[in-house]
């Protein structure tokens, strides 16, 4: 009985922990995607890219389903939050695979972690 339980519990944690792994990989890919997108010309994270655009602390303000809509509907969200930064961002061409990636790696910044923390000082 007892080693059934012990089972149990393992088969439950890793249920559990799957999802954290999917989202690791695909905050990877959302990286990736992140410098060959280019982002980076209006962007930064971590002191690399643009600073005038800092995102290291967007996922602090920020949810995820905020995230996606200015990366799928930026004209609408520039509209919607009266935002006034030049240049506008452009639609990019994404399939919602890559949005889901990038959400997921803007999602996982924390401008707590060692290489954000070295561009506010």
């Amino acid at each position: 009985m007892r080693s059934a339980v012990a089972v149990l519990a393992a088969v439950v944690l890793i249920a559990a922990a799957r999802p954290a792994l999917a989202q690791g990989g695909s905050a990877q890919q959302g990286a990736a995607l992140f410098s060959t997108q280019k982002c980076t010309m209006c962007h930064s994270v971590a002191g690399k890219g643009n600073p005038k655009g800092p995102l290291d602390a967007i996922a602090a303000k920020n949810k995820g389903a905020h995230i996606r809509e200015w990366l799928t509907d930026p004209e609408g969200m520039r509209a919607k939050t009266s935002a006034t930064r030049t240049p506008a961002m452009k639609p990019m061409k994404l399939s919602p695979d890559q949005v889901d990636a990038l959400v997921a790696y803007l999602t996982s910044i924390n401008s707590n972690t060692p290489a954000a923390a070295d561009t506010e000082r």
